[in-house]
């Protein structure tokens, strides 16, 4: 199957869960939303649950992926912090997959696969990939520390120190995720994050 294919089957099912509980949500009603047979569909997943489990995959990437465009903004490092705990939240509150994922609770609504890997029977990579460990909250949030002490590390002379720099980032993204499971008011974020930061390592 093209890899296009493979996305309108997972933009499907994401639109289908935002309209219904995962336990009502079909296959075949995902197979016709996006235009292939239901054989299809189960040739690129295998099953429902792995149907899920690539969908949980997708979405982690993604917000792993828009870590690192905040990573990127022209600023200094607590501002690109900053930015990367408010993509957090502003992800997770509009995305109900990737809240529970980030704070491992899932509601009956959502599907919840072990994070464990699982056999898998498929000769497609990008199934394997999802067949394989989902990542927990502490995953994610150590993904998102490492990716941002590569993006802030540097040697050299007036380089912060690693671990100091370690510790930092995952101090933002432990305030982003206090944030999303209880929500500060608008540019509650930032704030709290900056006051934070005023006082750790640049």
């Amino acid at each position: 199957m093209m890899p296009a294919a493979r996305e309108s089957l997972l933009d499907a099912a994401f639109t289908a869960l935002a309209r219904r509980s995962w336990t009502t949500i079909r296959m075949v009603d995902v197979a016709a939303a996006a235009g292939v047979s239901r054989q299809t569909l189960y040739n690129e997943f295998g099953s429902k649950d792995g149907l899920a489990r690539a969908l949980l995959r997708r979405e982690a990437d993604a917000y792993l992926a828009g870590v690192d465009r905040a990573l990127l903004t022209p600023a200094d490092p607590h501002e690109r912090l900053t930015a990367a705990a408010e993509w957090t939240v502003s992800a997770a509150h509009e995305n109900a997959l990737l809240r529970a994922m980030l704070t491992g609770c899932w509601s009956t609504r959502l599907p919840a696969p072990t994070l464990a890997a699982v056999p898998s029977s498929s000769t497609l990579p990008a199934q394997r990939r999802a067949d394989g460990p989902l990542p927990s909250p502490g995953d994610l949030l150590a993904a998102v520390r490492d990716r941002a002490l590569a993006a802030l590390g540097g040697s050299g002379p007036g380089q912060p120190d690693p671990a100091e720099l370690a510790r930092t980032c995952e101090l933002a993204i432990r305030i982003a995720l206090s944030c999303v499971s209880a929500p500060p008011d608008e540019d509650g974020v930032a704030e709290l994050v900056r006051r934070v930061l005023q006082h750790a390592p640049a």
